[in-house]
């Protein structure tokens, strides 16, 4: 966490940086819900949501360290497509996943941070995405199409056993 000022006292204190965080269970093994983050045609499936198109055509995951990523979401006719890339920062299969995403041009990213625990019948998900480069109300939408995408996830998942 970054350190902050508390205002009342001017000491240094711990904050959380602005962002949206989520814990979803899934039951399946880590693994699994690892892969689903990096096989092209898997996350092309659950990304964005049941309601979002993701062409698999516009998915390229280049999974490693320094690798990059795309991938259009389609949100409906006569709405703008979202043509999102980013770059991996850490891959630790099966526990974790750090990569940054933006859709906007320029250098600002948002951090993406997926950690995976096997956990009694399946693996919890921690899930940030950080970064400030979005309102405090964007990061409440971001959170809601976040939810939608794991329970498209989990539908995937439960389907794939």
């Amino acid at each position: 966490m970054p350190a902050g000022i508390d205002g009342e006292n001017g000491r240094p204190v711990m904050t959380e940086a602005p962002g949206a965080r989520l814990t979803h269970t899934f039951r399946a093994a880590p693994e699994q819900v690892f892969d689903a983050w990096t096989t092209p045609t898997l996350f092309a499936t659950w990304w964005g949501g049941s309601a979002i198109e993701v062409p698999i055509d516009s998915v390229s995951l280049d999974a490693r360290a320094g690798g990059t990523w795309t991938a259009t979401m389609i949100l409906g006719e006569n709405m703008p497509e979202f043509h999102w890339r980013g770059e991996y920062l850490e891959v630790e299969r099966p526990s974790r996943l750090v990569l940054t995403m933006t859709d906007e041009p320029g250098a600002e990213r948002e951090v993406l941070t997926a950690e995976f625990a096997a956990v009694d019948g399946g693996t919890e998900l921690r899930f940030s995405q950080t970064g400030g480069n979005i309102s405090p109300e964007d990061y409440v939408h971001a959170a809601d199409g976040w939810r939608r995408a794991f329970e498209a996830l989990e539908a995937l998942l439960r389907g794939a056993r």
